[in-house]
């Protein structure tokens, strides 16, 4: 049995080899974006004016101008003026500055003579640069606007936008499948006899993919060491990633690591000094890479969070943000293992507190309704005071 901290690591050091495409602008939202972005010209690519108003030199201004002839109106989209000594132009939000203005004036600053088609300015002073948003203060041509790894939303889309990337680079999805296992366990749609349930881990686990921006495909194996083999033998062919539930503890119908050593599945490690999901399985063929979950939910779920969407993070080239909570109450756990236990998070001044709820046990999935996730308790105490913290993962 290995630790928490070495599972992860035997984990991360068996990364895929990442496979880049491209995909229209429009359809890149949610996608793990394949290479770094930079600034094709000057953000602002102009020196823009924020305000609209009139466009004048200070200096004149300075000089005790106050009133101006209006040279001209600019909207946005229109090339640039140039300005006349001791003259303004009118200048839309948007517009570029005309050449020689050095401040814009906004509307409820000025009083406008429709009939000499003058401009008094009312305020009394006037700086250089006021509404004013100079070229390329936001990002200079050439800087990195989005590092590779980012998960894209509407705001990288609308920068992607501005620097001309019409057809983005995205890594593409890992082939997963996902394998639910067991006789008790039927489908959804079924009406389960008092012995069964429904197959609630393989719906989980396709959702929180589907959550990263991912696909995945879905299937159930029952126990029978035949059809596993035969089932597994081809997954492990079509799929990169084979993450099963189920059938890799100690019991007599746990089937699923004597199947993938016949398959040529390599063991990396088999149970992890932790709690929930202590049988968790991690093996590689040639091929793909496979995780055996324990068939509890919650140990599914847990398992899942800790070291499989990390990991896929990784592939994907996205950043560890390891972010860390207090707890809001006391926890006593005395067995030498690394305790995963459900919190609901709540903000309290400037800090995230998390209220424990260990619920049934690995097997009590309705006891995370409402949790927003599990802190890593460390194997090394037994007693965990109230407002110390510790490492949070979200659902």
């Amino acid at each position: 049995m290995i630790s928490v901290e070495e599972a992860t690591h035997h984990i991360h050091a068996q990364l895929l080899a990442p496979r880049i495409e491209h995909i229209p602008l429009a359809d890149c939202t949610g996608r793990f974006l394949g290479d770094d972005i930079a600034a094709d010209r000057d953000l602002p690519p102009y020196p823009r004016v924020t305000m609209d108003g009139i466009a004048l030199s200070v200096a004149d201004f300075q000089a005790g101008q106050r009133t101006f002839v209006i040279q001209a109106t600019q909207a946005a989209g229109m090339p640039p003026e140039r300005l006349l000594p001791r003259q303004c132009v009118e200048v839309m939000t948007g517009a570029v500055l005309p050449h020689g203005a050095t401040a814009v004036v906004r509307y409820e600053d000025i009083r406008i003579n429709s009939d000499s088609h003058t401009a008094t300015v009312v305020e009394d002073a006037l700086v250089d640069g006021q509404n004013i948003h100079p070229q390329g203060t936001d990002a200079p041509r050439g800087a990195l606007l989005i590092a590779r790894g980012t998960r894209l939303s509407a705001i990288e889309v609308a920068v992607l936008a501005s620097a001309g990337i019409a057809s983005v680079p995205v890594f593409c999805s890992p082939r997963i499948l996902i394998v639910g296992t067991g006789n008790e366990v039927v489908s959804v749609e079924a009406t389960p006899e008092a012995w069964q349930v429904r197959q609630s881990n393989a719906s989980a686990l396709r959702a929180a993919i589907g959550a990263m921006g991912l696909a995945a495909s879905q299937s159930h194996l029952p126990d029978d060491e035949a059809v596993m083999e035969d089932s597994l033998r081809a997954a492990l062919a079509t799929h990169d990633v084979l993450i099963l539930s189920g059938g890799v503890s100690k019991g007599r119908f746990d089937f699923i690591p004597a199947v993938l050593k016949r398959l040529g599945v390599q063991e990396v490690f088999h149970q992890v000094a932790q709690k929930p999901g202590k049988p968790l399985w991690f093996g590689r063929s040639k091929t793909a890479t496979v995780f055996g979950l324990p068939g509890n939910p919650v140990s599914t779920l847990v398992c899942f969070y800790r070291y499989i969407q990390p990991w896929l993070l990784a592939h994907m080239g996205a950043s560890k943000h390891e972010r860390f909570v207090t707890l809001a109450a006391e926890v006593l756990f005395k067995p030498a293992l690394t305790y995963f236990l459900p919190v609901t998070i709540s903000a309290v001044h400037t800090e995230w507190h998390a209220t424990p709820s260990a619920g049934g046990g690995s097997g009590d999935f309705v006891n995370l309704l409402g949790k927003t996730g599990f802190i890593e308790l460390p194997p090394t105490k037994t007693v965990f005071r109230k407002g110390e913290a510790y490492p949070f993962y979200a659902f």
